[in-house]
């Protein structure tokens, strides 16, 4: 499998992306992937994409792509490949509503940054089946906004009693934490979670992540 991995900080630059590199490589070089890794957006080109099964993106802010790679992004998923979102991809692309249609959504605020308690709705998902049915985390957590749990398959979500839910802005408090579906004939994962740069040294972590690319990529259902 190969993996391109994007962290571009077109805004705020999260801590956490050189920690996320390094982990991506070490499970690249232990799963037998090839992990490519750019803060560079020319370098998503069609001849890039041609070459990846997986595209992460790991981003912040309007990126710089022109027309021809936004058609080449999206057509590499519908065609059958790979997006997986990581942390604050949710906060990108807002000038580009393909993007934020094919993602599932569009950071809406971070008002919890704490521990907080996780209900996992889907326990047989590769990305999810390792972190039983609930687990705790300190991340700085999202909301969203043009996400619709009917457009896409929830994996886990807030534990709503775990926080002030009149700190949130969603009317119908439903605070996703990670999400999946198919876009086209590819496919896209989403997890909110990794802002804190000792995530990416938890051995859990690491197999949520790998569950993520193992999903994407068609090698676990």
């Amino acid at each position: 499998m190969n993996i391109l991995m994007l962290r571009h900080s077109a805004g705020f630059e999260h801590s956490y992306l050189p920690d996320a590199e390094v982990a991506l490589k070490k499970l690249g070089r232990d799963n037998d992937w090839k992990v490519a890794t750019t803060h560079l957006c020319q370098k998503v080109t069609p001849d890039a994409l041609a070459g990846t099964d997986v595209l992460v993106f790991a981003t912040t802010g309007n990126l710089p792509f022109d027309d021809s790679q936004k058609e080449a992004i999206l057509g590499f998923v519908r065609g059958g490949k790979a997006l997986v979102g990581i942390h604050n991809a949710t906060d990108s692309c807002y000038d580009w509503p393909e993007y934020g249609e094919m993602l599932g959504g569009y950071f809406n605020g971070h008002p919890w940054t704490q521990e907080v308690g996780v209900i996992v709705e889907n326990t047989d998902h590769p990305a999810t089946r390792m972190l039983g049915e609930s687990f705790t985390v300190f991340d700085e957590i999202y909301t969203f906004k043009d996400w619709d749990r009917g457009k896409t398959q929830v994996l886990m979500r807030i534990d709503n009693d775990t926080v002030d839910v009149a700190k949130g802005n969603r009317d119908d408090n439903d605070y996703a934490l990670g999400w999946c579906h198919e876009y086209g004939s590819g496919r896209v994962i989403y997890t909110a979670l990794g802002h804190p740069d000792e995530l990416w040294h938890q051995d859990w972590f690491l197999e949520h992540i790998r569950g993520c690319m193992r999903w994407a990529a068609g090698l676990d259902s």
